[in-house]
């Protein structure tokens, strides 16, 4: 039996009082949770004392800390939250404009040769640096203003992921204690990522090159250096200088959505006898490579077939909707093609 609209008020008052006193309930843990914070002088002192037990050198721990704050916008921003939904249609036009590809031939046919040394030497295609490179700081124009030790410290004593970045900190004091950037300079973004190609500290130990073999890896000047630190994350990570990424496909109406992701891998051939098609509705090339169908928003958007480096690309930022702009990108400095320049 339907109860009276009188009998359901009482219930409605009940259930919205429980969410009240749920919500005052977490505000309330949240607030004991900030009390109980130790002072951010307090735990700079700790993470002091923890880098030099770790054998980070004296002297590098207290120059680098000798003027750390606490950035309040590094929280803000990492708690920021899109204000409403993208898609790839949506997107791609905001991250790869018609300005960028310009500057983008441009700078291929700047570096041309720089690019093509590093490339072959490294197994890369020029135009990906050189897509990863504008994708990331519009060619080193934007890497960021905040001091690196601070925006690190800052992100481990807010707690959401203290671990995390307590280990891009200690990896941050080893860059600095190894000469690679004087501590003025050691600027990066609210979260820590570095120079011209946006590498995270423990990247930076693990992938960044001296390419020019001057002593220091510089990713935030340095243009051979940039380029071969990027090369060297992608060939490290599984790049095929032989394979491009992927390309934009048709599914058929009754195409299974189960077989779309990375873990569903097949050949083109197979792909071609499951109904996908090119873009234009033209059969698949017939190649002898695995790809993976890929649905960044639903199956009314943009689909791909991804190939390997597509996943690699992935690696570097786990985004569908990054790897698909670099990727773009990429295709926009290849076509029309760029030849070497004349001396």
């Amino acid at each position: 039996m339907r109860a009276s609209k009188e009998a359901s008020i009482p219930n409605l008052f009940k259930r919205n009082g429980l969410l009240i006193l749920a919500s005052l309930a977490l505000a309330h843990s949240a607030l004991a949770d900030e009390s109980q914070k130790i002072p951010f002088n307090e735990y700079v002192n700790n993470i002091k004392i923890e880098a030099k037990a770790k054998g980070i050198d004296a002297a590098v721990v207290d120059s680098a800390f000798s003027n750390v704050e606490f950035l309040q916008r590094s929280v803000k921003s990492d708690k920021a939250q899109p204000e409403f939904k993208l898609t790839l249609d949506t997107y791609i036009p905001r991250a790869v404009p018609d300005w960028k590809i310009e500057q983008a031939r441009d700078a291929y046919k700047k570096h041309y040769h720089l690019l093509h040394q590093i490339g072959k030497e490294y197994g890369v295609q020029p135009r990906f640096i050189v897509a990863l490179w504008g994708i990331e700081t519009n060619f080193g124009k934007l890497t960021g203003r905040h001091n690196v030790i601070s925006s690190l410290t800052t992100m481990a004593y807010d707690g959401r992921r203290e671990a995390l970045f307590k280990k891009q900190l200690f990896a941050a004091l080893t860059i600095l204690q190894e000469g690679h950037i004087k501590q003025d300079d050691f600027i990066g973004s609210w979260a820590g990522a570095m120079g011209q190609v946006q590498f995270m500290p423990t990247s930076y130990l693990k992938y960044a090159v001296d390419y020019d073999g001057d002593g220091k890896k510089d990713i935030w000047n340095n243009y051979a250096d940039v380029f071969a630190s990027a090369a060297n994350y992608l060939k490290t990570e599984g790049w095929d200088y032989d394979e491009t990424w992927g390309r934009q496909v048709l599914l058929p109406d009754d195409f299974d959505s189960q077989l779309a992701g990375f873990k569903q891998q097949k050949t083109l051939q197979q792909w071609q006898d499951l109904g996908v098609r090119r873009f234009d509705g033209s059969a698949l090339p017939k190649v002898d490579i695995n790809a993976s169908v890929v649905i960044p928003d639903d199956a009314s958007g943009r689909v791909y077939l991804a190939y390997n480096n597509y996943q690699v690309l992935m690696h570097w930022n786990r985004s569908y909707y990054f790897a698909t702009a670099v990727s773009y990108l990429s295709e926009r400095i290849n076509h029309p093609r760029i030849n070497a320049p004349t001396e």
